[in-house]
C-alpha cells in the first residue's frame, strides 16, 4: 500500500503536515493561501484567536460557498462546478482533520 506523501503548510504561523497527493498539491497550497488570508483578515477585525477564529472563518467561507451555489445561472462571469468544489472541499477537510488529529491541543 502506497502512503500518500505529506506537504508542510503554515496557517497563522503554525506548521502542519498534511497528506496530499502530488497532483493536488497546487490546489491545496491555493486553499492554504486563501484560508490564511481569511484567518488574518478576521483576526484583525475581531481580535479572535484559536478555535473561535477558526469557526468564524469556516462560517464565512461556508456562507460564500452557499451564496455562489444559490446565485442565478449567469450571474457570475466565472463558472462554478459545485460537485467538483464539494469533492475538493471534502478531500481537503479529510486531510486537514487527519493532520489536526495529532495536534488537537493547539486550540
Amino acid at each position: 500500500m502506497n502512503a500518500i506523501p505529506t506537504l508542510d503548510i503554515k496557517l497563522q504561523g503554525r506548521s502542519y503536515s498534511v497528506a496530499c497527493p502530488p497532483e493536488e498539491q497546487a490546489a491545496l497550497l491555493e486553499a492554504v493561501a486563501l484560508l490564511d488570508g481569511k484567518l488574518d483578515d478576521v483576526a484583525k477585525k475581531t481580535r479572535s484567536t484559536g478555535e473561535r477564529l477558526a469557526v468564524m472563518v469556516a462560517l464565512n467561507l461556508a456562507h460564500e460557498l452557499i451564496a455562489l451555489r444559490n446565485a442565478p445561472a449567469g450571474a457570475s462571469s466565472a463558472s462554478f462546478d459545485s460537485s467538483e468544489a464539494k469533492r475538493r472541499i471534502q478531500a481537503m477537510e479529510a486531510r486537514l482533520e487527519a493532520a489536526m488529529a495529532d495536534q488537537e491541543d493547539l486550540f
